[in-house]
């Protein structure tokens, strides 16, 4: 047994400094100078130096974009979840098979459509309603295109909870509402921080909604703004490597604190399912 674990970690080595390599050259170039990034790429800096994270956070409203990406982030992905809990909710309790099998199939085939497609019926439509230059035209379209997926993940873990629970709570006078906040929603918790983290970090580096829908410089997301940092750096590695460690600090950050809830989340969906 320990012979064929042994195996399994040679055989994922490669791979895990496949993914790595790339943040530890941008963490340490972070700490270095220009010349220093392309006279020695490969080592560690010969100094640890903050002048890079001090330059972009001073220089560039880098903490104002840092705002942006947060709360769009953060609603989106909040009002996301409720969303896509009440729909599977009633998707998996729905008495009606034929109309729960017309919403699930509207649901996948909304996976089959490339949101890069909608991009132009998407502008006019935010600018006909008023909502370009907007945070509300990254919060709407981020909502939506989340809730899809979502709902699949978490309609696969209802399905296993048992309906003599719900029963139950019917019989003690709680409402639908109830259910979903008493019942539901603490046995889902797993489930739900999974899709949380999942849609926080689509939503969080997404750049062409954010660079379409928004042309105002204080509404800018961090991925756009790092973009952009790339002409006003004048080409400054260093400082860019420091933006890019700031912008993905946060999705890391989220991931590493919550990655066992992501593991019982996708193991209670998959397995139960």
């Amino acid at each position: 047994m320990r012979r064929i674990q042994a195996v399994r970690h040679l055989v994922l080595l490669p791979y895990i400094l496949v993914v790595l390599y790339p943040l530890y050259f941008v963490l340490i170039s972070s700490f270095k100078g220009n010349s220093e990034i392309v006279l020695k790429p490969w080592n560690l800096p010969e100094k640890i130096d903050f002048f890079n994270y001090v330059n972009a956070l001073s220089n560039n409203n880098i903490g104002r974009y840092f705002f942006n990406s947060l709360y769009v982030t953060t609603v989106s992905t909040t009002a996301g979840i409720l969303l896509s809990l009440g729909i599977a909710f009633a998707v998996t309790r729905m008495r009606f098979p034929q109309l729960s099998r017309l919403v699930y199939g509207v649901l996948l085939l909304s996976l089959l459509i490339p949101p890069v497609s909608l991009l132009i019926p998407l502008y006019i439509m935010i600018k006909d309603f008023g909502l370009y230059n907007t945070p509300m035209a990254l919060i709407v379209p981020y909502t939506a295109f989340g809730i899809p997926i979502s709902v699949f993940i978490i309609a696969a873990f209802l399905k296993s909870i048992p309906r003599e629970l719900e029963e139950a709570g019917i019989v003690d006078g709680l409402s639908v509402y109830g259910l979903l906040g008493r019942i539901v929603f603490p046995l889902t918790t797993p489930t739900l921080v999974t899709v949380f983290i999942l849609n926080f970090m689509g939503h969080w580096n997404e750049y062409i909604m954010a660079n379409l829908f928004l042309s105002s410089q204080s509404l800018r997301t961090l991925p756009v703004a790092v973009v952009s940092f790339m002409d006003k750096f004048n080409m400054n590695y260093g400082a860019l490597c420091a933006s890019v460690v700031i912008s993905s600090a946060p999705v890391i950050a989220v991931y590493a604190i919550l990655q066992r809830k992501i593991i019982e989340g996708v193991a209670a969906g998959s397995l139960k399912g």
